[in-house]
C-alpha cells in the first residue's frame, strides 16, 4: 500500500495494491502491522456500512472530547466526495478541509484522527461507503458541523438543490460555535 499524509496533519490518503486477471481482482484493504508503521498506533474496534442514493450528504459529523473517533473509509461500490475538517485544538489548521474523491474503481482510502468533522456527498447513482473507527458511537457526544458554512468553503460538486441531508445535518453548527477538542 502506498501512504501519504495529505495538507491537514495525521489525515492520510491509503491506496492499496490492486493484483487483477480476467477474474477480476484482489486486495489487501487493511494491514495492521503496515498501517500502523506509517499512520501510528489505532485499535479499530467497529466496523460500518452505509448505503446512499445519489445526492446524499452525510455529514459533517463528529464527537467530542474523549468520545472523538479515528476513522478509516473507503467505497466499495460508486463514487462519493469525502471531507475532513480539522477542529483540534490548537492546530494549525483548524477549520480547514481537505476533499478527496473515493470510488470503488480507484480503490482509494482515506484516514483520520480524533478530532476531525467527516462528511461525504454520493456522486454516483448509489455508494456503498464503509469505515472503521477507533471508538464507541456515543450520541451524548456527537455534533454536527454545518456542511454549507461558508467559513468552510466546500464546494460539494452538486448543486444545493439535488442534495439530501437528514434533519439533524440541516441544523449542523457553523464553525464560528464550535469549541475546538
Amino acid at each position: 500500500m502506498n501512504y501519504t499524509e495529505l495538507s491537514l496533519p495525521g489525515v492520510w490518503l491509503v491506496e492499496p495494491q490492486r493484483f487483477g486477471d480476467a477474474r477480476g481482482y484482489f486486495m489487501e484493504s487493511f494491514k495492521k502491522e503496515e498501517f500502523q508503521a506509517h499512520v501510528g498506533p489505532v485499535e479499530f474496534v467497529q466496523d460500518n456500512e452505509s448505503f446512499s442514493s445519489r445526492g446524499v450528504l452525510r455529514g459533517l459529523h463528529f464527537q467530542k472530547g474523549d468520545d472523538s473517533q479515528a476513522k478509516l473509509v473507503r467505497v466499495s461500490r460508486g463514487k462519493v466526495l469525502d471531507v475532513v475538517v480539522d477542529l483540534r485544538g490548537g492546530s494549525p489548521t483548524f477549520g480547514r478541509h481537505v476533499a478527496v474523491e473515493l470510488t470503488a474503481d480507484n480503490g482509494l482510502q482515506l484516514f483520520m484522527p480524533r478530532g476531525m468533522a467527516h462528511g461525504f456527498v454520493v456522486l454516483s447513482d448509489v455508494a456503498q461507503f464503509q469505515y472503521k473507527v477507533d471508538n464507541r458511537y456515543a450520541p451524548e457526544s456527537e455534533a454536527t458541523l454545518r456542511f454549507d458554512d461558508p467559513a468552510l468553503g466546500i464546494d460539494w460538486r452538486l448543486p444545493h438543490d439535488e442534495l439530501l441531508l437528514s434533519p439533524k445535518d440541516l441544523v449542523g453548527l457553523p464553525l464560528s460555535e464550535i469549541d475546538p477538542f
